[in-house]
């Protein structure tokens, strides 16, 4: 049985560690340096006793304090309910309507034997292949590298080889019967010949021998090309979540 979406949403939030957290009044405020905005973002996940209108306030005088637009990420079951509609009402903008995909790992097929992965704990190696594949900029480097550092749960950082190159990275996280998978990038030059799918295979066998019996995942509605991928090894929607950005300036 799948888990309920809330429990979910709390493991998103245990895989993805921000470098700082703040838990108010049934919110969680998370502050990351501005890397990504699930680690930079207000997440609204219990039942409040103080004003919709004193929280926003704080919540925007908190992110503004650290130099950080304020951003909620926002579920079906955020609480309040009416809290998508007046941040709506004053001209906080949706940016990047996405979905958490959940998948049984029982009948998985077997990986391919043109490609090979390794599967270990965080290195140099890792996160330099990670930064070159995802570009991701310098001076998120020190922050990333922090965040991952923090993972308390079981996780196995992936490089995927083709020969002798690496052309692929990606992370799995197990937690009870879940393995969730992040930050999963394809060398550029060589992406839908099938080494997604490979990746995500190693990863989900990998998570399997670690306990876990279904998958969680993460992606974008936009992404077509990995929903396709994610339809294809047989991920359904378990719930959908968007983000909430006052200023479009910070909406990338």
């Amino acid at each position: 049985m799948t888990a309920p979406a809330r429990t979910l949403e709390e493991m998103t939030l245990n895989h993805w560690q921000p470098l700082t957290t703040t838990l108010y009044d049934g919110w969680v405020l998370r502050f990351a340096n501005g890397y990504t905005k699930r680690a930079n973002s207000v997440s609204p996940m219990y039942a409040s006793n103080l004003s919709m209108d004193q929280k926003i306030a704080t919540c925007e005088d908190s992110y503004s304090r650290r130099d950080l637009p304020t951003i909620f990420k926002l579920t079906p079951f955020s609480e309040p309910a009416e809290l998508d509609t007046e941040l709506d009402r004053r001209g906080y903008y949706v940016v990047e309507p996405s979905m958490v995909q959940t998948l049984e790992l029982s009948d998985l097929p077997p990986t391919s034997k043109e490609t090979a992965a390794t599967i270990g704990p965080l290195s140099e190696k890792w996160i330099q292949h990670f930064c070159e594949l995802a570009q991701l900029e310098e001076k998120h480097l020190q922050t990333m590298y922090q965040m991952l550092s923090s993972i308390a749960a079981d996780a196995g950082y992936l490089l995927l080889y083709r020969g002798d190159n690496v052309v692929g990275c990606g992370l799995g996280i197990v937690e009870g019967d879940y393995i969730g998978l992040y930050d999963i990038v394809i060398d550029s030059q060589l992406r839908n010949r099938g080494l997604g799918e490979q990746l995500l295979l190693h990863l989900l066998h990998w998570g399997r021998e670690h306990g876990a019996s279904r998958s969680y995942l993460a992606v974008v509605q936009a992404n077509a090309p990995a929903l396709r991928l994610y339809a294809k090894l047989g991920y359904t929607e378990a719930y959908h979540y968007w983000y909430r950005v006052k200023d479009k300036t910070h909406s990338n």
